[in-house]
């Protein structure tokens, strides 16, 4: 790390001092007897440091790291005799090559600013480098602006991928996750594509001219009609190799269109402003392949919704831009439109589960009548009292024993 402190001198901690001090005792309002409340200091104490720190170069190690479910970032930046709280948001993210852990020392810059719902000061953090990155950084950045002055990353240079490729050849290390990766994406989504793996070391010295013949090798031999170039994440000095002046100038006049897909989402290569195209992590670029006749509909489909929804949006944001909004009132408005719904909706339910509980009741009284009135016909009932039922040898019932002769069969039940 280097030595640049952040530019804070002894006169300006006077001046701060001085001017709080004539702050906190001038009167509000010319009320001598009138006390602060604690959002008017609070806010005077935010305008000062603010004004007095809008952009400071602070050093420090990282603890209490905590990776919100909103993509920010809450940590303490510490030294052997203080601390301050800091946060870096979502947007400030982009282009860092790892994601700081507890113990790390960084050198980020940022405006002091106070959390007054906390009551506590903090640096917001707009950029930050890692230990040792930033002299590869300084080093990065010049060898852009020199190629970029060439004409290397020109857009008009961008060479389209074919819609339908049938072979594709992968650059990269063959055992790696990043070569695993691309293939089961393209097994999966286009198993009529040939997939020809160029085995290239990832990184270290030797691995920028390997890189460069690689490239030279498939476009001599017609490997592919495309080439992804890639490998998986790794630090800034990782990725080095494919931010090599010859591979970028290798990728930039290759006559196959190049993906590059060096990386995860936050990393990034030279190499990716000299390609045709640069997708976010290996198996997106193997995505990028898989495009079809019904992809390219969807597409045209989804687009269109897209411009609808965008106007119908434009139009909303329009009008709701002309009158007080807070998502609280609207979800207010909402919870009272579907209130009354709610309600009636309980009561048709109860209302309905009353009314089949009656018909119920109803069909059960009358099927125990219907039960006792059938069973008070029951022939066998009367038998089971102690009454028979006397038949003669061809069935017909015998009413008395006048019917019956000496000799005669007769069946008793």
């Amino acid at each position: 790390m280097g030595s640049n402190r952040p530019y804070c001198h002894a006169e300006v901690h006077g001046v701060i001092l001085t001017a709080m001090r004539e702050t906190v005792q001038r009167p509000i309002g010319g009320e001598e007897t009138r006390a602060y409340s604690v959002s008017e200091l609070t806010r005077e104490i935010k305008m000062i440091l603010e004004g007095a720190y809008p952009q400071v170069l602070l050093e420090g190690e990282v603890s209490n790291f905590k990776a919100a479910s909103s993509g920010h970032w809450y940590f303490t930046l510490k030294d052997r005799e203080a601390m301050i709280q800091a946060v870096m948001f979502r947007g400030s993210q982009r282009g860092l090559s790892r994601i700081p852990a507890d113990g790390m020392m960084v050198r980020v810059r940022g405006n002091v600013s106070v959390y007054a719902q906390r009551g506590n000061y903090q640096i917001i953090c707009s950029s930050m480098e890692f230990g040792g990155e930033g002299q590869i950084l300084q080093m990065l950045e010049e060898r852009k602006r020199a190629l970029a002055a060439e004409g290397l990353f020109d857009p008009d240079k961008k060479r389209p991928l074919p819609l339908f490729p049938r072979e594709v050849a992968v650059l990269s290390a063959e055992t790696g996750a990043a070569v695993r990766d691309i293939i089961n994406v393209l097994s999966r989504r286009a198993p009529w594509l040939l997939v020809r793996v160029v085995n290239i070391p990832v990184q270290g010295a030797g691995a920028p001219p390997r890189i460069v013949e690689a490239i030279q090798t498939v476009q001599q031999h017609g490997l592919g009609q495309v080439i992804i170039l890639g490998r998986g994440g790794g630090s800034l000095e990782d990725l080095l190799a494919f931010s090599d002046e010859a591979v970028v100038r290798a990728v930039a006049e290759s006559e196959i269109p190049i993906i590059s897909a060096v990386g995860h989402e936050i990393d990034w290569a030279l190499s990716d402003y000299a390609a045709d195209l640069r997708a976010p992590t290996p198996s997106a670029a193997a995505e990028l392949l898989c495009s079809n006749a019904d992809e390219l509909m969807q597409r045209v489909m989804a687009a269109g919704k897209t411009i609808i929804h965008s106007y119908l949006g434009m139009r909303s944001r329009l009008e709701l831009a002309v009158r007080p909004f807070r998502s609280e009132i609207l979800e207010e408005s909402f919870r009272r439109m579907l209130q009354p719904h709610a309600q009636n909706l309980d009561d048709q339910r109860e209302r309905l589960t009353e009314g089949m509980n009656r018909l119920i009741e109803a069909r059960r009284r009358r099927l125990e009548l219907a039960s006792r009135e059938l069973a008070a016909c029951d022939p066998f009932a009367v038998l089971q009292r102690g009454y028979a039922m006397v038949r003669s040898e061809d069935g017909a019932v015998i009413p008395s024993a006048a019917g019956l002769a000496r000799g005669d069969a007769i069946d008793i039940l």
